[in-house]
């Protein structure tokens, strides 16, 4: 059950009407009367989740960056050389000054 002070947040967090008619607005979504309800409904819910979190007393408990520990799977960036270029053009169809020579797409 929340405490007395979440009673306060709760009362300036909840999504009125008119709030959830102007995000509607702003998102250009047209809401039937039921999508518009059940917004709001979810929308304040996920606010109530909220402020069971914020109530949580976290004190004495040490900071972490991420909540698991965290490593890189992917490997190390390491620089090698690329093709050479006139081995990669000598397989091209057509080359012109250096360059693929390719067929024009757009006028």
């Amino acid at each position: 059950m929340p405490e007395a002070g979440c009673a306060k947040i709760r009362a300036y967090m909840a999504i009125t009407r008119d709030d959830l008619a102007h995000l509607a607005n702003l998102a250009r979504l047209q809401l039937s009367d039921e999508e518009f309800d059940a917004m709001q409904s979810d929308l304040n819910r996920v606010l109530e989740h909220f402020e069971r979190l914020q109530a949580l007393n976290l004190s004495g408990l040490e900071l972490t960056p991420h909540s698991v520990d965290l490593h890189s799977i992917w490997r190390e960036d390491i620089h090698v050389r690329g093709l050479d270029r006139y081995d990669v053009l000598a397989g091209a169809p057509e080359v012109q000054s250096g360059l693929f020579l390719v067929p024009t797409i757009i006028e």
